[in-house]
Parts: structure tokens; C-alpha cells; sequence
């Protein structure tokens, strides 16, 4: 069975970094490109961010264009989202997720493996 554990979510001020991790296991990580999505309460799940099976492409939404970095190490089986100049609006249970085809990239429902979600939360 396929599972997506993330990590790294905490607390943290505004203008501050966080570097959250996702860790891959019962797939063929390099066949999957992984994405990072984003949900507040009340919210619906935002696209975050998104890069391609060997890392060689990546995409991120407006909101965090410029202040987020996301990578992959293959070898680990694992995916990175790198948080800098983090703001309150930033506050948001992170999810990544797994699929195979870099189609409808922002859409949640089109991929096929989620994990847990970790809790990011900036204060002002």
C-alpha cells in the first residue's frame, strides 16, 4: 500500500522559514510527479506546488510564487517544500500528493495518493 507522510509543520512568525519534507513509500517514486497542496478552515484545498518526475520542471501558485521552492530527491523517495517570508495567510493544513501525469495539475481530485497533512501556522 501506498503512504505519504509528511513533516516539518510547526509555528512560526511572520517573515520566518519552515522546510516541510513528505516521505514516500509502496510506489515507484520517480514514476509519480508530486504536488503540495494547501487547506485553511473554511477554505477549499489550494494547489501549492508541483514538480515533475525528475525534478527537472516545477510549477506554484500566484499566491506563493517567489517565496516557496519545491524539490525532490528520488533516491530518498522523498519531496521538499522549502517555506520562506511566511505570512498569516500562509496558516494552512499542507498536504502533498502523488499522480502520474503533470494534467490538471491544480486540480486536488485528479491525484491518486495523499498523505496525512501537517499543520503549518504563522503569527503576526
Amino acid at each position: 500500500q501506498v503512504q505519504l507522510v509528511e513533516s516539518g509543520g510547526g509555528l512560526v512568525q511572520a517573515g520566518g522559514s519552515l522546510k516541510l519534507s513528505c516521505a514516500a513509500s509502496g510506489l515507484t517514486f520517480s514514476s509519480y510527479v508530486m504536488g503540495w497542496f494547501r487547506q485553511a478552515p473554511g477554505k477549499e484545498r489550494d494547489f501549492v506546488a508541483l514538480i515533475s518526475w525528475s525534478g527537472s520542471t516545477t510549477y506554484y501558485g500566484d499566491s506563493v510564487k517567489g517565496r516557496f521552492t519545491i524539490s525532490r530527491d528520488n533516491a530518498k523517495n522523498t519531496v521538499y517544500l522549502q517555506m520562506n517570508s511566511l505570512k498569516p495567510e500562509d496558516t494552512a493544513l499542507y498536504y502533498c500528493a502523488a499522480k502520474m501525469s503533470m494534467t490538471r495539475r491544480t486540480t486536488h481530485k485528479t491525484y491518486d495518493y495523499w498523505g496525512q497533512g501537517t499543520q503549518v501556522t504563522v503569527s503576526s
